[in-house]
């Protein structure tokens, strides 16, 4: 959950971190990273940064890239944001497009297998009424 104000971080982080990977950091491993969400906690002092890759196989280097990056980044929003105190920020692989694309594919399967039944029934799908 979180208070409007750690929300509006958040997103102001989530931003800024969006910015930043995309025009300063070099380092290739976090090349291909987007930031889905930033969780601060109450009480400003860290801030989860959730982040999902294209290639599942490779979140393992790019969480040692921000891992590597973080002091950084850190620094970065330090200079850009007019804060009294910059969250430690802890990255966390966010892995829902995975699980997503997983059970659209198990919803195809399910489908299929119901089309291929409902054919060996003998039913079309013009018998059926609108």
């Amino acid at each position: 959950m979180g208070t409007r104000r750690t929300k509006r971080l958040g997103n102001l982080i989530q931003a800024e971190l969006g910015e930043l990977l995309l025009r300063r950091v070099k380092d290739p491993r976090v090349a291909s990273v987007a930031v889905t969400a930033v969780d601060v906690s109450p009480d400003l002092s860290q801030a989860k940064v959730y982040f999902s890759l294209l290639d599942h196989a490779q979140h393992e280097a790019a969480l040692a890239g921000l891992i590597a990056a973080a002091g950084f980044l850190r620094r970065e929003l330090a200079a850009r944001l007019r804060l009294k105190t910059i969250p430690r920020l802890v990255p966390v692989y966010d892995d829902s497009l995975v699980q997503g694309a997983h059970l659209e594919q198990v919803l195809k399967q399910a489908r299929a297998q119901d089309e291929a039944a409902a054919k060996a029934r003998g039913e079309d799908e013009a018998e059926e009424p609108a």
